[in-house]
């Protein structure tokens, strides 16, 4: 009986080879060994509490529980043939330890909301972790913000749209944008653990049971926030796996953003930053090369993670209710995505903290007296101009300027509406000094925003640190 599957009774012959190899999970799915223990301890709890078993009935198949806990924490535990996945490898393993008792671990209980309890507790503990390392990797952005000055004597560097010279900004400012845009992920992330802190258990296969089961009472057990509504909908919802998906994408495309910007950053064409040795790779057959591969992956990768949150959506679009073996599929790519953000969001943090910062070249790139152009418009409607024609008017000398090889300065003293007056607009740094607008490029700004993105940092800190407090071990 050992070799045959938990389902065995209903067949009179042994399932096909290729079935079994076809259809078994257990080759991704160990990873929910503690959070099906978990849910097993809960579930006896539950059927004790139910008086469905009697306490020491339930004592013997926690102990034996436990012991299969310990056997996986020291890496002892000896998987069989007719292991399909990980539940049925730990029911199997406690019916041989506590016997005939042991058999009544799956009373009341389906794999069905058996591995939906176990996917929800793996999500909200690992999901927490996700939310953590891009918290720090949002601290590592604030604190080279903080290192580089949000003052008027700060380090600048262009800044750019469609990838060309636009305006100079701080680069705190800069580092901040990553730093916000990140945060909104970790906002994402809590929200989405809190949707999925939902106990399936007692949902049953799909109707739940005739038995006196108390769903409260085992959510309760399992720090969850609450039980499920609807049976049906409890055992069939991957809505959780699917918002994971996307949170994780939507890191890996931030991620995939800064990753750009540092292999663009580090090419001798930019010289903006050199990586730390330990944060860089060479090349097999040029001695002189120092790759960015962290960035390069970074921004490869995003494409895999894209891939993981379509394939789930693709594969849950006609799911008819309730379960279906379909569903077996949520799991690799959530297992991937998970992996792969939290490698990409340590890399990332290590070597951006550890990289060494080009001031001189950015400022000598930032101080290009075209990137004032749009002081000297805003300067003329100071003066009343209206904007288009100040805009023309400025575009203009810009035109002559590259045409002519002139600089613009020249052109901007000798000009009847701009004038000597208006040339210091175009000295280094000034035109990053000129932004006064709340949450823009400036000292002014940038102070207060330095205070308010410290301030935000600690409330999502303190809130990331709060979830799954309750969580089992």
């Amino acid at each position: 009986m050992a070799d045959q599957p938990l389902w065995h009774g209903r067949f009179e012959v042994s399932p096909a080879e290729t079935l079994m190899k076809f259809t078994e999970s257990l080759s991704f799915d160990q990873k929910l060994w503690r959070d099906d223990i978990a849910g097993s301890k809960a579930h006896v709890k539950g059927l004790v509490h139910a008086q469905i078993i009697s306490k020491s009935e339930g004592e013997s198949i926690l102990s034996a529980l436990e012991t299969v806990y310990q056997e996986f924490a020291s890496n002892k535990f000896e998987f069989v043939q007719s292991d399909e996945d990980i539940h049925t490898a730990i029911e199997r393993r406690v019916t041989q330890i506590a016997g005939d008792t042991g058999a009544k671990l799956h009373t009341g209980r389906s794999r069905n909301d058996q591995v939906a309890t176990a996917l929800r507790l793996w999500c909200k503990r690992e999901l927490a972790n996700i939310a953590k390392l891009t918290l720090e990797l949002c601290d590592v952005f604030n604190k080279r913000a903080n290192e580089f000055g949000w003052g008027s004597d700060g380090v600048y560097l262009p800044g750019y749209t469609h990838m060309q010279h636009a305006q100079p900004v701080l680069l705190a400012h800069h580092f901040a944008a990553h730093a916000w845009s990140m945060l909104r992920d970790v906002d994402r992330l809590t929200q989405t653990i809190e949707r999925l802190d939902v106990s399936p258990l007692g949902a049953g296969a799909l109707a739940g049971s005739s038995l006196p089961l108390d769903a409260d009472f085992v959510a309760n057990e399992l720090g969850f926030a609450r039980r499920f509504n609807n049976s049906l909908d409890a055992v069939s919802d991957r809505d959780f796996v699917a918002e994971a998906l996307f949170d994780l994408a939507m890191i890996g495309i931030h991620l995939s953003r800064i990753g750009e910007e540092w292999v663009m950053w580090t090419t001798q064409e930019f010289g903006f930053a050199v990586l730390d040795d330990a944060y860089a790779t060479g090349s097999s057959m040029l001695p002189q090369k120092k790759n960015a591969d962290i960035a390069e992956l970074a921004r490869g990768k995003s494409g895999r993670l894209i891939g993981n949150l379509t394939g789930l959506l693709a594969t849950l679009k006609a799911m008819p209710l309730a379960y279906n073996r379909d569903l077996q599929e949520d799991k690799e790519p959530l297992f991937d995505s998970v992996n792969q953000v939290g490698l990409a969001l340590q890399a990332l943090a290590g070597m951006i903290a550890t990289a060494k910062i080009n001031a001189p070249a950015m400022k000598s790139a930032a101080d290009s007296e075209l990137l004032g152009a749009t002081d000297l418009a805003e300067w003329l409607v100071a003066r009343g101009m209206p904007f288009r024609e100040a805009h023309a008017h400025v575009g203009a000398l810009v035109s002559k300027s590259i045409r002519d090889s002139v600089k613009l300065s020249q052109l901007v003293a000798a000009d009847k509406k701009l004038g000597q007056d208006a040339v210091s607009l175009l000295n280094p740094g000034v035109g990053v000094a000129r932004r006064t607008t709340k949450g823009g490029s400036g000292p002014v700004p940038g102070v207060a925003q330095a205070s308010e993105l410290n301030a935000a940092l600690t409330v999502m800190n303190a809130r990331v640190a709060s979830l799954n407090n309750a969580r089992p071990n």
